[in-house]
């Protein structure tokens, strides 16, 4: 739309405004305050519905399976959903900072196990681990969020094992 405005205005853009593609996605993207929540909510309560769904799966036969792909899939739908409230260029620089780098890392790596170990290995065993894991990884990303959340889940852990 700008780029519209300049051209009918007869103002030529500049190089440094053609090149910050950043930029020129974000004003194209922006999105009000009520339609972030909106997008957040309905994101998130899908995640929600699609972990519900790989519970409910346990007592069928594909058990593990089932279990593994739906439950991997509603975390992944949930982490998507935090992008509306922030936007994915922001929620993937919170992601890769170095106080959350290794948590991110291992929720990926065990997203990326647990889809093999259901979908290709088809083990209940190790499907079983990866979301363990994968719960663990999940927790403590998002005890990132919240000041000195960490550090009181490690004294507490602390104190209950001293």
């Amino acid at each position: 739309m700008d780029k519209l405005r300049s051209v009918l205005s007869g103002r030529e853009s500049t190089p440094e405004e053609e090149s910050n593609i950043i930029t020129q996605i974000n004003n194209a993207s922006t999105l009000s305050w009520s339609t972030r929540i909106k997008g957040f909510c309905i994101l998130f309560v899908l995640g929600i519905f699609l972990s519900f769904l790989g519970s409910l799966s346990l007592f069928l036969k594909s058990g593990f399976v089932t279990f593994g792909v739906f439950y991997t899939l509603g975390n992944i739908t949930s982490l998507l959903s935090t992008c509306f409230l922030m936007g994915p260029v922001k929620q993937f620089k919170k992601m890769l900072a170095p106080t959350r780098l290794i948590a991110t890392i291992v929720v990926f790596v065990m997203i990326v196990l647990t889809l093999i170990a259901a979908i290709v290995i088809q083990k209940n065993g190790l499907v079983l681990l990866f979301i363990i894991i994968q719960f663990l990884a999940m927790t403590w990303y998002s005890l990132s969020y919240i000041p000195y959340a960490r550090d009181a889940v490690i004294k507490t852990f602390e104190t209950c094992i001293a």
